[in-house]
């Protein structure tokens, strides 16, 4: 509910705050003032081909002081250390140890530059290197960092193994299945999730097809996915946050690669532009990607059985083609570690069931990124300019003909500044956002919801990790300005954990979040297929259950309690349990009725006749995750409990998203002289989303004629009767997926180079279930999602 007071409490937080800036200064900054009497040692760590080293872990000593930290996704590391001479050894497996020796003193400290790690003799062609977090310097509370290897392990969907197929099986994540294109976290619908790729803002990031994201796995570096309790780095929403990096292009030699699957085809270009010496300095290179699909036309041959006939005879294939492109330029200024990268992208989407529903959208956009590495000062300097643009148009093909339109373009840039201190790390910085919204959507009720609107921005955050007794402590806060609609959000938050024992950690994360973009979806359709947005509303209600409305955000609070341990070498399990209160939260109006600012509807209440609600909600749930790792074999089992509802002016419903219990079981197994064969297997097990019952059918006459309308001969339109919102229950979905995978290498004896060729068979609905992906209310045709498909890709790299 909304609490009037809630500007006064607002207020008098932010006076305190202000007041109390020195404190905070002291706060966030002591570290630094405590080792101003010490010298440091910094530097960046990559691999041979110019990447960051993920994983690597730096250690320095002299006599009985030891000192270990692991690098940052940069590869960046800092060490404040006393005067004296150290020893550097830097490891990372599958490559050869690096060891050096420095003398530090205050007078004279030390930049490494960058250090690159040299593989292994005994590897053959691509080393892919584990990313994970070190759990005991470090509070990763619901936080899951995903790499290309995580992707390989999971069956891939059509041939292709995608992103996607990681995400679905992280917990406290849900996917609508084979319908695509909805990401729901905790509780979070997607509006509510902040998607990054490369600093730049995605607002939409998988293809309708649902099998697919529009990130392709071979460009991956890492995807940090955090499902609640993020820290003041990252802002504008209030459920989750997925950062995506791409990796640079090869700065050594030219290469590419090529891939056919039945659905789509693909292409990988690189190389460089400036190559990079063995022993180092500058060096350049650039990346292009292009993908489409043909899924259109090859369904007809490889999936008759999937294909539709419309009331004309036609047959039509599965109605999915998409197409994305992507492309970058790296630029390393040399071996301090500073480089910037300019990157550009372009994905579409078109979804064609001529006798329901039409569907097209498209995102195009780019941006700078950089990263400034001084010689002089223990700090690492990045930032980002980007742009993004997102369309989207869906078209009923029905008797309303309903239509629904949507945009959102605009700026982020940030600028952020890193200090390391060994395990201990402290980073601040500003960020800035401005969008333009548009929206034009039809209801049932012969009504349209309109919006176009300009928001801006503006935040500063500091953030603190502290390793100390056993503890980790990361305290952050942020101030986010919303200029439009003249609201400042202080947002303090703050995780710890604590080792107490060397495999049994308990770890707690809580924090204040804020949003100014509301969903332009509908609660009423079974299967939400239209993805839109507003911004910076101002047709909402005055009051809300007898309370004035007195902001025009919506507002979160996150609360979450969670334990790890590691049994053995071999098996880690992950519990966590979380409590989201979303205290205030702005929908798209879905019982308007009548048009606001009329004569005829002045004395209407402003829930029948406003575009925008004012609801409240809460989210509660549990995520257990359990991980077997040993040798050749992998096994991950997690499962997912959600309970969540939300309250608005006339009742309380459990929204459309709500998958209650969700299971996956995922099972990987290589062999072979070089693990060249790989067999992956996955089974998704979910309770069915609720969704809005059609009770009956009913002509509906808006008396434009007003009271002289003569209702016994005028023509209506047809009116739908609806049950309770949400009340009704989508059977439970379920999909058995696998893949075998062969890689083939070839070895050139002339000059060494290394080809790798690989083929992918498999199959996803294995067991043929018929998943429900939309219906039509009026004319009752059901739409399935994907049948069994089996699949075969194939892949060519050099």
């Amino acid at each position: 509910m909304v609490d009037s007071r809630k500007p006064i409490y607002l207020y008098l937080e932010t006076v305190n705050c202000m007041k109390n800036k020195y404190l905070a200064f002291l706060f966030f900054f002591l570290p630094a003032i405590l080792f101003s009497q010490k010298g440091f040692v910094k530097g960046t760590v990559n691999d041979d081909e110019g990447a960051a080293a993920f994983g690597a872990v730096v250690t320095v000593s002299s006599g009985s002081y030891t000192n270990s930290a692991q690098v940052d996704n940069e590869g960046s590391f800092g060490f404040s250390v006393s005067p004296g001479k150290y020893n550097i050894s830097i490891r990372l497996q599958g490559f050869q140890e690096y060891k050096d020796s420095v003398v530090i003193d205050v007078e004279k400290n030390v930049n490494l530059g960058v250090v690159r790690l040299r593989e292994a003799a005994n590897l053959l062609g691509e080393h892919i290197v584990g990313i994970d977090k070190n759990p005991r310097t470090e509070t990763t509370v619901s936080l899951n960092t995903i790499g290309r290897d995580d992707i390989r392990r999971i069956p891939a969907g059509m041939g292709e193994q995608d992103l996607i197929g990681a995400l679905v099986v992280t917990p406290g994540i849900t996917m609508t299945g084979d319908q695509g294109g909805q990401l729901y976290i905790r509780g979070g619908p997607p509006i509510q999730n902040k998607v990054i790729m490369d600093g730049a803002i995605i607002y939409n990031p998988f293809h309708s097809i649902g099998i697919l994201s529009v990130f392709d796995t071979d460009l991956i570096s890492y995807a940090d996915v955090y499902t609640g309790g993020f820290g003041a780095q990252y802002g504008g929403r209030i459920s989750s946050v997925m950062d995506i990096r791409m990796r640079d292009g090869n700065r050594k030699k030219y290469s590419g690669k090529v891939g056919i699957t039945p659905i789509s085809g693909k292409f990988i270009i690189e190389g460089p532009i400036k190559k990079l010496k063995e022993n180092g300095g500058s060096s350049a290179s650039f990346l292009l990607n292009g993908r489409g699909s043909f899924l259109e036309y090859s369904s007809r041959v490889f999936y008759p059985y999937a294909n539709t006939t419309n009331t004309n005879s036609v047959t039509f294939g599965l109605p999915y083609n998409f197409w994305d492109i992507y492309g970058k330029i790296s630029v390393s200024a040399g071996d301090g570690g500073s480089k910037v990268n300019i990157f550009g992208f372009s994905h579409n989407d078109f979804v064609n069931f001529s006798s329901v529903t039409q569907l097209n959208w498209s995102s195009a956009g780019g941006g700078l990124n950089f990263i400034v590495v001084p010689g002089s000062a223990n700090v690492r300097i990045d930032g980002v300019f980007a742009y993004s643009n997102y369309q989207i148009k869906m078209v009923e093909n029905n008797e309303q003909n309903l239509t629904r339109e949507s945009s959102v373009n605009g700026f982020n840039l940030g600028l952020n500044f890193h200090q390391f201190f060994g395990t201990n790390r402290i980073t601040y910085g500003l960020e800035a956002v401005g969008t333009f919204t548009h929206l034009k959507y039809d209801t049932p009720y012969s009504t349209r919801i309109s919006n176009d609107n300009n928001t801006t921005e503006i935040a500063a955050f500091a953030k603190a990790k502290i390793n100390k007794w056993g503890f980790v402590f990361e305290p952050s806060f942020r101030l986010h300005y919303y200029a439009s609609v003249g609201e400042v959000s202080p947002e303090p938050r703050l995780a710890i954990k604590y080792n107490l024992r060397d495999w049994w950690r308990i770890k707690v994360a809580g924090g204040m979040y804020s949003q100014n973009l509301v969903a332009a979806n509908s609660d009423r359709d079974v299967v939400n297929l239209f993805y839109g947005f507003l911004s910076g509303v101002e047709n909402l209600p005055a009051t809300f259950r007898g309370d004035k409305v007195s902001s025009r955000l919506s507002k979160a609070q996150h609360g979450i309690l969670g334990m790890e341990f590691d049994i053995g070498q071999y098996v880690k399990v992950n519990l966590e349990g979380y409590f989201m209160n979303f205290s205030q939260l702005m929908n798209v109006n879905r019982n308007k009725q009548f048009e606001d600012g009329q004569i005829a509807t002045e004395n209407q209440p402003d829930y029948l006749k406003k575009d925008v609600i004012v609801e409240y909600g809460y989210a509660t749930g549990f995520d257990a995750t359990v991980k077997f790792e040993y040798k050749n074999l992998y096994l991950w089992f997690v499962y997912s409990f959600l309970d969540t509802k939300r309250t608005d002016e006339i009742m309380t419903y459990t929204p459309h998203f709500a998958r209650q219990h969700n299971v996956n079981m995922v099972g990987s197994y290589s062999w072979g002289k070089n693990k060249d064969w790989e067999a992956s297997v996955r089974w998704n097990l979910g309770s069915g989303f609720p969704f809005t019952q059609t009770q009956g059918f009913y002509e509906f006459v808006d008396f434009q004629g007003g009271i002289g309308t003569d209702y016994t001969t005028s023509n209506g339109t047809l009116g739908i009767e609806y049950a309770g919102p949400n009340t009704g229950q989508l059977p439970w979905y379920h999909r058995l997926d696998v893949n075998v995978r062969k890689t083939f290498m070839f070895r050139n004896k002339k000059n060494n180079r290394v080809s790798k060729m690989e083929i992918n068979v498999g199959g996803s609905n294995l067991y043929n279930r018929k998943n429900m992906f939309y219906m039509d209310r009026v004319t009752f045709q059901k739409i399935y999602q994907l049948p069994i498909i089996y699949n075969m890709g194939v892949t060519f790299e050099w």
